[in-house]
Protein backbone atom coordinates (compact mmCIF):
# COMPACT_ATOMS: atom_id res chain seq x y z
CA UNK A 1 0.00 0.00 0.00
CA UNK A 2 1.36 3.32 -0.63
CA UNK A 3 1.81 5.96 2.09
CA UNK A 4 -0.56 8.79 0.32
CA UNK A 5 -3.24 5.81 -0.07
CA UNK A 6 -3.15 5.29 3.19
CA UNK A 7 -2.92 9.20 4.53
CA UNK A 8 -5.35 9.44 2.04
CA UNK A 9 -7.80 7.13 4.25
CA UNK A 10 -6.19 8.37 7.74
CA UNK A 11 -7.16 11.94 6.94
CA UNK A 12 -10.76 11.11 4.80
CA UNK A 13 -12.94 12.99 6.87
CA UNK A 14 -11.22 16.24 5.85
CA UNK A 15 -12.04 18.79 3.22
CA UNK A 16 -10.28 17.56 0.18
CA UNK A 17 -8.06 18.16 -2.27
CA UNK A 18 -5.80 17.35 0.72
CA UNK A 19 -2.10 16.47 0.78
CA UNK A 20 -0.32 15.47 4.01
CA UNK A 21 3.45 14.96 3.76
CA UNK A 22 5.22 13.59 7.51
CA UNK A 23 8.52 14.18 8.37
CA UNK A 24 9.21 17.51 5.52
CA UNK A 25 12.04 17.61 8.06
CA UNK A 26 12.73 15.52 10.60
CA UNK A 27 14.36 16.44 13.93
CA UNK A 28 18.04 14.76 14.37
CA UNK A 29 17.05 13.62 17.87
CA UNK A 30 16.02 10.72 19.15
CA UNK A 31 13.43 11.40 21.83
CA UNK A 32 13.18 8.75 25.26
CA UNK A 33 9.16 7.32 25.12
CA UNK A 34 8.32 8.45 28.31
CA UNK A 35 8.94 12.37 26.90
CA UNK A 36 6.32 15.17 26.43
CA UNK A 37 6.01 16.10 22.46
CA UNK A 38 4.33 19.24 21.57
CA UNK A 39 2.02 19.17 18.77
CA UNK A 40 1.27 22.21 16.79
CA UNK A 41 0.07 23.87 13.71
CA UNK A 42 1.68 26.65 12.04
CA UNK A 43 1.10 29.08 9.64
CA UNK A 44 3.59 31.15 7.63
CA UNK A 45 2.37 34.51 9.56
CA UNK A 46 3.30 32.59 13.00
CA UNK A 47 6.99 31.39 12.09
CA UNK A 48 8.46 34.03 14.45
CA UNK A 49 6.42 33.00 17.31
CA UNK A 50 7.38 29.57 16.36
CA UNK A 51 11.07 30.02 16.75
CA UNK A 52 10.64 31.29 20.20
CA UNK A 53 8.37 28.36 21.25
CA UNK A 54 11.58 25.89 20.07
CA UNK A 55 14.14 28.28 21.38
CA UNK A 56 12.46 28.05 24.68
CA UNK A 57 10.92 24.23 24.75
CA UNK A 58 14.13 22.91 24.10
CA UNK A 59 12.24 19.17 23.37
CA UNK A 60 10.67 17.29 20.65
CA UNK A 61 7.94 19.10 18.57
CA UNK A 62 5.59 17.79 16.13
CA UNK A 63 4.43 20.35 13.72
CA UNK A 64 1.97 20.76 11.36
CA UNK A 65 2.61 23.48 8.48
CA UNK A 66 -0.29 24.38 6.06
CA UNK A 67 1.02 24.98 2.74
CA UNK A 68 -1.19 26.30 -0.28
CA UNK A 69 -0.76 25.21 -3.47
CA UNK A 70 -0.83 28.27 -4.93
CA UNK A 71 2.00 29.76 -2.94
CA UNK A 72 3.87 26.77 -2.24
CA UNK A 73 7.07 27.86 -3.55
CA UNK A 74 8.10 30.91 -1.34
CA UNK A 75 6.29 29.20 1.83
CA UNK A 76 8.88 26.48 1.34
CA UNK A 77 11.63 28.49 0.95
CA UNK A 78 10.70 30.47 3.85
CA UNK A 79 10.48 27.71 5.79
CA UNK A 80 13.85 26.30 5.01
CA UNK A 81 15.20 29.68 6.06
CA UNK A 82 13.30 29.50 9.35
CA UNK A 83 14.09 25.60 10.10
CA UNK A 84 18.03 26.17 9.50
CA UNK A 85 18.74 29.24 10.93
CA UNK A 86 17.45 28.57 14.37
CA UNK A 87 20.02 26.02 16.08
CA UNK A 88 17.36 24.32 18.16
CA UNK A 89 14.84 23.79 14.93
CA UNK A 90 16.62 20.83 13.07
CA UNK A 91 17.64 19.02 16.72
CA UNK A 92 14.01 18.85 18.03
CA UNK A 93 11.32 19.53 15.96
CA UNK A 94 9.18 17.22 13.29
CA UNK A 95 7.76 19.18 10.39
CA UNK A 96 4.76 18.06 8.23
CA UNK A 97 2.91 19.29 5.46
CA UNK A 98 -0.59 19.87 4.31
CA UNK A 99 -1.44 20.71 0.94
CA UNK A 100 -4.74 22.27 0.54
CA UNK A 101 -6.45 25.32 -0.94
CA UNK A 102 -8.54 25.65 2.61
CA UNK A 103 -7.50 27.72 5.20
CA UNK A 104 -7.97 26.46 8.99
CA UNK A 105 -8.75 23.17 9.05
CA UNK A 106 -7.57 22.96 12.16
CA UNK A 107 -8.61 20.02 13.63
CA UNK A 108 -6.90 18.08 10.56
CA UNK A 109 -3.77 20.03 10.98
CA UNK A 110 -3.92 18.84 14.82
CA UNK A 111 -4.06 15.22 14.19
CA UNK A 112 -1.70 15.22 11.89
CA UNK A 113 0.86 16.82 13.96
CA UNK A 114 -0.21 14.26 17.10
CA UNK A 115 -0.08 11.27 14.24
CA UNK A 116 3.45 11.87 13.47
CA UNK A 117 4.93 12.49 17.45
CA UNK A 118 7.35 10.18 18.43
CA UNK A 119 6.67 10.18 22.28
CA UNK A 120 4.03 8.73 24.23
CA UNK A 121 2.78 11.68 25.39
CA UNK A 122 1.82 14.43 23.69
CA UNK A 123 0.46 18.32 24.22
CA UNK A 124 -2.02 20.27 21.98
CA UNK A 125 -0.87 23.28 22.23
CA UNK A 126 -1.48 26.43 20.06
CA UNK A 127 1.64 28.37 18.84
CA UNK A 128 1.05 31.64 20.11
CA UNK A 129 1.63 30.74 23.52
CA UNK A 130 4.69 31.22 25.70
CA UNK A 131 5.92 27.97 27.93
CA UNK A 132 6.46 30.07 31.26
CA UNK A 133 7.69 26.88 33.81
CA UNK A 134 8.91 23.38 33.56
CA UNK A 135 5.91 21.21 33.41
CA UNK A 136 7.64 18.76 31.24
CA UNK A 137 10.17 17.79 33.99
CA UNK A 138 7.83 17.99 36.62
CA UNK A 139 5.40 15.37 34.76
CA UNK A 140 7.88 13.40 33.82
CA UNK A 141 9.73 12.78 37.66
CA UNK A 142 5.83 11.96 38.23
CA UNK A 143 5.05 9.49 36.07
CA UNK A 144 5.36 6.34 38.94
CA UNK A 145 2.77 8.50 41.34
CA UNK A 146 -1.19 8.40 41.03
CA UNK A 147 -1.27 10.92 38.29
CA UNK A 148 1.46 9.78 36.05
CA UNK A 149 0.03 6.05 36.18
CA UNK A 150 -3.52 7.41 35.09
CA UNK A 151 -1.92 9.56 32.78
CA UNK A 152 -0.21 6.64 31.17
CA UNK A 153 -3.40 4.02 31.05
CA UNK A 154 -5.22 6.76 28.74
CA UNK A 155 -7.90 8.44 31.17
CA UNK A 156 -6.44 11.58 32.29
CA UNK A 157 -5.69 14.71 30.35
CA UNK A 158 -3.69 17.40 32.58
CA UNK A 159 -4.42 21.02 32.14
CA UNK A 160 -2.03 23.48 31.81
CA UNK A 161 -3.89 26.68 32.75
CA UNK A 162 -3.57 29.82 30.21
CA UNK A 163 -3.30 33.51 31.41
CA UNK A 164 -3.06 36.54 28.51
CA UNK A 165 -2.60 40.51 29.58
CA UNK A 166 -5.41 42.77 29.97
CA UNK A 167 -3.53 45.25 27.82
CA UNK A 168 -2.68 43.52 24.53
CA UNK A 169 0.49 45.79 23.87
CA UNK A 170 1.91 44.17 27.29
CA UNK A 171 2.17 41.00 25.78
CA UNK A 172 4.16 41.39 22.49
CA UNK A 173 7.62 40.67 23.73
CA UNK A 174 8.24 36.69 25.73
CA UNK A 175 11.02 37.97 27.38
CA UNK A 176 8.81 40.04 29.86
CA UNK A 177 6.36 37.27 30.45
CA UNK A 178 6.55 36.31 33.74
CA UNK A 179 8.72 32.39 34.68
CA UNK A 180 7.29 31.76 37.59
CA UNK A 181 3.92 31.69 39.54
CA UNK A 182 4.65 34.12 42.20
CA UNK A 183 5.45 36.50 39.75
CA UNK A 184 2.31 35.64 37.89
CA UNK A 185 0.19 36.08 41.13
CA UNK A 186 1.42 39.54 41.30
CA UNK A 187 0.67 40.95 38.22
CA UNK A 188 -2.91 39.17 38.50
CA UNK A 189 -3.13 41.33 41.74
CA UNK A 190 -2.31 44.31 39.95
CA UNK A 191 -4.91 43.25 37.00
CA UNK A 192 -2.58 42.97 34.37
CA UNK A 193 -2.91 39.37 33.80
CA UNK A 194 -6.06 37.46 33.55
CA UNK A 195 -7.52 34.21 32.57
CA UNK A 196 -7.38 33.45 28.65
CA UNK A 197 -9.90 34.91 26.96
CA UNK A 198 -12.26 35.98 29.83
CA UNK A 199 -14.66 37.18 27.36
CA UNK A 200 -15.41 34.13 26.69
CA UNK A 201 -15.55 33.17 29.96
CA UNK A 202 -16.88 29.03 28.64
CA UNK A 203 -13.35 28.57 27.46
CA UNK A 204 -11.44 28.26 30.34
CA UNK A 205 -13.32 28.93 33.49
CA UNK A 206 -13.62 24.98 34.14
CA UNK A 207 -10.03 25.38 35.37
CA UNK A 208 -10.91 27.22 38.01
CA UNK A 209 -8.61 30.33 38.41
CA UNK A 210 -9.37 30.92 42.23
CA UNK A 211 -8.17 27.41 43.15
CA UNK A 212 -5.29 27.78 40.80
CA UNK A 213 -3.91 31.26 42.82
CA UNK A 214 -4.76 29.48 46.45
CA UNK A 215 -3.52 26.10 45.39
CA UNK A 216 -0.78 24.89 47.39
CA UNK A 217 2.69 24.14 45.89
CA UNK A 218 2.97 20.79 44.05
CA UNK A 219 -1.11 20.58 44.01
CA UNK A 220 -3.25 18.65 41.15
CA UNK A 221 -6.72 18.89 41.04
CA UNK A 222 -9.76 17.48 39.17
CA UNK A 223 -11.82 19.34 36.78
CA UNK A 224 -15.08 19.08 38.32
CA UNK A 225 -16.96 22.38 36.35
CA UNK A 226 -17.25 21.01 33.06
CA UNK A 227 -18.12 23.01 30.41
CA UNK A 228 -18.98 21.61 26.71
CA UNK A 229 -17.10 24.73 25.56
CA UNK A 230 -14.18 24.08 28.10
CA UNK A 231 -10.59 24.16 25.44
CA UNK A 232 -7.59 23.80 27.94
CA UNK A 233 -4.24 23.27 26.69
CA UNK A 234 -3.57 19.69 27.56
CA UNK A 235 -0.88 17.11 28.32
CA UNK A 236 -2.42 13.06 27.51
CA UNK A 237 -1.51 10.16 26.14
CA UNK A 238 -1.05 9.57 22.14
CA UNK A 239 -2.55 6.71 21.94
CA UNK A 240 -5.61 5.94 23.07
CA UNK A 241 -7.49 9.19 23.47
CA UNK A 242 -10.09 10.60 20.49
CA UNK A 243 -9.22 12.44 17.69
CA UNK A 244 -9.97 15.72 16.82
CA UNK A 245 -13.45 15.17 14.58
CA UNK A 246 -12.34 16.89 11.27
CA UNK A 247 -15.60 18.38 9.98
CA UNK A 248 -14.83 22.02 11.77
CA UNK A 249 -13.70 24.55 9.10
CA UNK A 250 -12.36 27.76 10.75
CA UNK A 251 -12.57 29.38 14.02
CA UNK A 252 -15.03 28.07 16.93
CA UNK A 253 -15.66 24.79 18.68
CA UNK A 254 -12.67 22.99 16.64
CA UNK A 255 -10.34 22.29 19.98
CA UNK A 256 -13.63 22.46 22.33
CA UNK A 257 -15.13 18.98 20.35
CA UNK A 258 -11.64 17.50 21.05
CA UNK A 259 -11.86 18.09 24.84
CA UNK A 260 -15.51 16.95 24.44
CA UNK A 261 -15.08 13.82 22.99
CA UNK A 262 -12.11 12.62 25.22
CA UNK A 263 -14.37 13.84 28.34
CA UNK A 264 -16.89 11.46 27.22
CA UNK A 265 -14.69 8.40 26.61
CA UNK A 266 -14.33 8.50 30.18
CA UNK A 267 -10.69 11.11 30.62
CA UNK A 268 -10.76 13.25 33.05
CA UNK A 269 -8.74 16.56 33.56
CA UNK A 270 -6.70 18.03 36.27
CA UNK A 271 -5.17 21.25 36.92
CA UNK A 272 -1.18 21.42 37.01
CA UNK A 273 -1.61 23.89 39.48
CA UNK A 274 2.01 25.15 39.79
CA UNK A 275 2.38 25.66 35.54
CA UNK A 276 0.70 28.24 33.81
CA UNK A 277 1.04 29.36 29.93
CA UNK A 278 0.32 33.08 28.71
CA UNK A 279 -1.00 34.26 25.37
CA UNK A 280 1.73 36.41 23.18
CA UNK A 281 -0.48 39.27 21.79
CA UNK A 282 -1.30 39.32 18.02
CA UNK A 283 -3.82 40.35 15.71
CA UNK A 284 -6.67 38.37 14.81
CA UNK A 285 -9.03 38.19 11.94
CA UNK A 286 -12.04 39.82 13.57
CA UNK A 287 -14.59 39.63 10.36
CA UNK A 288 -13.30 35.44 9.47
CA UNK A 289 -13.61 34.92 13.36
CA UNK A 290 -17.12 36.12 13.67
CA UNK A 291 -18.52 33.90 10.51
CA UNK A 292 -17.02 31.11 11.20
CA UNK A 293 -18.11 30.98 14.80
CA UNK A 294 -21.71 31.54 13.75
CA UNK A 295 -21.32 28.48 11.09
CA UNK A 296 -19.81 26.19 13.25
CA UNK A 297 -22.07 26.49 16.34
CA UNK A 298 -24.68 24.57 14.73
CA UNK A 299 -21.72 22.01 13.02
CA UNK A 300 -21.04 21.84 17.08
CA UNK A 301 -24.62 21.03 18.05
CA UNK A 302 -25.23 18.41 16.00
CA UNK A 303 -21.42 17.00 16.92
CA UNK A 304 -22.40 16.94 20.65
CA UNK A 305 -25.57 14.94 19.75
CA UNK A 306 -23.84 12.35 17.53
CA UNK A 307 -21.12 11.84 19.97
CA UNK A 308 -23.14 11.41 22.83
CA UNK A 309 -25.50 8.28 21.18
CA UNK A 310 -21.84 6.69 19.95
CA UNK A 311 -20.27 6.96 23.44
CA UNK A 312 -23.97 5.94 25.14
CA UNK A 313 -23.79 2.87 22.98
CA UNK A 314 -19.82 2.72 23.55
CA UNK A 315 -19.91 2.56 26.98
CA UNK A 316 -23.38 0.71 26.81
CA UNK A 317 -22.14 -2.70 25.22
CA UNK A 318 -18.96 -2.58 26.91
CA UNK A 319 -20.75 -2.12 30.56
CA UNK A 320 -18.76 0.94 31.57
CA UNK A 321 -21.68 2.65 31.37
CA UNK A 322 -22.61 2.21 35.55
CA UNK A 323 -19.02 3.07 36.50
CA UNK A 324 -16.78 6.09 37.02
CA UNK A 325 -16.04 5.64 33.20
CA UNK A 326 -19.17 6.19 32.12
CA UNK A 327 -20.27 9.11 34.39
CA UNK A 328 -18.88 11.93 31.69
CA UNK A 329 -21.58 10.58 29.11
CA UNK A 330 -24.21 9.97 31.44
CA UNK A 331 -23.73 13.60 33.12
CA UNK A 332 -23.26 15.65 29.86
CA UNK A 333 -25.51 13.51 27.35
CA UNK A 334 -28.70 14.38 29.45
CA UNK A 335 -28.42 17.58 28.93
CA UNK A 336 -28.91 17.42 25.04
CA UNK A 337 -32.70 17.52 23.98
CA UNK A 338 -33.38 14.30 22.45
CA UNK A 339 -30.60 12.69 23.64
CA UNK A 340 -31.44 12.66 27.73
CA UNK A 341 -33.98 10.43 27.54
CA UNK A 342 -31.72 8.09 25.85
CA UNK A 343 -29.28 8.39 28.00
CA UNK A 344 -31.58 7.49 30.89
CA UNK A 345 -33.08 4.08 29.01
CA UNK A 346 -29.54 2.76 28.81
CA UNK A 347 -28.76 3.60 32.48
CA UNK A 348 -31.86 2.09 33.46
CA UNK A 349 -31.93 -0.88 31.00
CA UNK A 350 -28.28 -1.79 32.32
CA UNK A 351 -29.08 -1.61 36.00
CA UNK A 352 -32.58 -4.32 35.04
CA UNK A 353 -29.85 -6.45 33.27
CA UNK A 354 -27.72 -6.48 36.33
CA UNK A 355 -30.60 -7.11 38.65
CA UNK A 356 -31.44 -9.34 36.46
CA UNK A 357 -28.42 -11.23 36.90
CA UNK A 358 -28.41 -11.13 39.87
CA UNK A 359 -32.06 -12.62 40.56
CA UNK A 360 -31.01 -15.71 38.39
CA UNK A 361 -28.03 -16.19 40.18
CA UNK A 362 -29.56 -15.96 43.70
CA UNK A 363 -32.36 -18.83 42.19
CA UNK A 364 -29.62 -20.78 41.07
CA UNK A 365 -27.97 -20.87 44.25
CA UNK A 366 -31.28 -21.61 45.86
CA UNK A 367 -32.13 -24.58 43.52
CA UNK A 368 -28.48 -25.37 44.29
CA UNK A 369 -28.95 -25.58 47.76
CA UNK A 370 -26.24 -22.74 48.49
CA UNK A 371 -28.12 -20.44 50.03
Amino acid sequence: MSEDLFLSKAFSQSMHPLKVVPYYYRASSTFEQNDITITTLVTSNRFKVFSELVTHYQGPISATVHVKPSAARALLDALHDLYTSTPAMSTYVDIHLVLTPFDRQLNTWRNAARLFARTEFVMMLDVDFAICTNFRSAIRASLDAKIGRILKEGHAALVVPAFEYVKQQDGLDQKYFPRDKQTLLSLVKAKKIDMFHRTWIPGHNSTDYPRFYSATPGEVYKVTQYHPAYEPYVIFRKEGPPWCDERFIGYGGNKAACLYEMYLSGMSFYVLADHFLVHQSHPYEEEARKLERKSNRKVYQDFKEEVCLRYLKRHYDSGTLNTSHGYNVQEECKKIRGVSKIAALASLILVFSCLQYMCLTLLRQMIEGKF
